[in-house]
């Protein structure tokens, strides 16, 4: 049964270990998601108890449980197939999932009692496998959701501590109303400045009363690019807009400091100077 049916395959070290979980969780998923039509059709109620293996070649079967007793490695859940035709088979696969999760730990650290990990070995050994989703977060979609608000707010966690010895940018109030949306980059429109709007980064203090303005802005900040290199912003660095053609740019492609800017009442990018120029 084991790897497939190669011979008995004992990983002796937490790397080895965790190379061994890492396989038999890649075999399940691919059970669970690719290989979900043929894996359904194999869990037939009409047969005995059905398990769901994972190997360490990223493999996966199901088959009856070991016949040795005790097995060679805990058994996963037993039945699986019996509950295929009772349950909706988004909630069963789920279901599965997650017996499958508790399978692979168990197998793992079988491993670690059998070859005498310690403490130290068991706690890295459970934080090298916590590091990756779980089975049941990839087939629920969990998994993806979570990836896509990771991204969207990884500029926002790293800077906020900085903000204190940067200067503080607030808010246009509501009642201004000529730039309805801020700009990623803390966008300021400064009444005392003739209406300049610059920023540094994203940990500037700013703070929105509106969550749901927040989601909005933030499925546009990624698309945000400097109007000379193209390049995206970056949660470290000062950008200014231009109040002719509202293109932001990096600080340091218009040659253009945090202290010089203070001192522009209108900024004009050096396209829409030229153009002045010629006109």
């Amino acid at each position: 049964m084991e790897g497939g049916g190669a011979s008995p395959y004992n990983p002796r070290t937490v790397e080895e270990v965790f190379r061994d979980f890492k396989g038999r969780r890649a075999g399940m998923i691919k059970a669970l998601t690719t290989d979900v039509e043929e894996f359904y059709h194999q869990c037939d109620p009409e047969k005995e108890n059905l398990c769901l293996y994972g190997f360490p070649s990223e493999q996966w079967e199901v088959n009856l449980p070991a016949e040795e007793v005790p097995p060679e490695l805990p058994e996963p859940a037993l039945g699986i197939n019996f509950a295929r035709d009772g349950m909706q088979e988004k909630d069963w696969l789920s279901l599965v999932a997650v017996h499958s999760d508790a399978w692979l730990l168990s197998v793992a650290f079988y491993f670690g009692a059998r070859f005498g990990f310690d403490k130290a070995d068991r706690k890295r050994l459970f934080n090298m496998i916590n590091d990756l989703p779980t089975i049941f977060e990839i087939v629920s979609g969990i998994a993806k959701k979570a990836q896509k608000e990771k991204t969207a707010v990884s500029n926002h966690s790293s800077t906020k501590s900085k903000s204190n010895s940067k200067m503080s940018l607030q808010r246009e109030p509501e009642s201004h109303g000529k730039y309805p949306k801020q700009h990623p980059l803390a966008a300021l429109k400064d009444e005392n400045e003739g209406g300049m709007r610059m920023g540094m980064g994203m940990g500037m203090g700013l703070e929105l009363d509106d969550e749901d303005e927040d989601e909005e802005d933030e499925d546009e900040h990624g698309e945000t690019l400097c109007g000379a290199c193209g390049e995206n912003y970056a949660s470290d660095e000062f950008w200014i807009c231009c109040d002719i053609c509202e293109k932001w740019f990096h600080g340091k492609c218009v040659k253009i400091t945090p202290a010089r800017a203070e001192h522009i009442k209108q900024y004009k990018c050096p396209s829409c100077s030229n153009k002045r120029a010629r006109t």
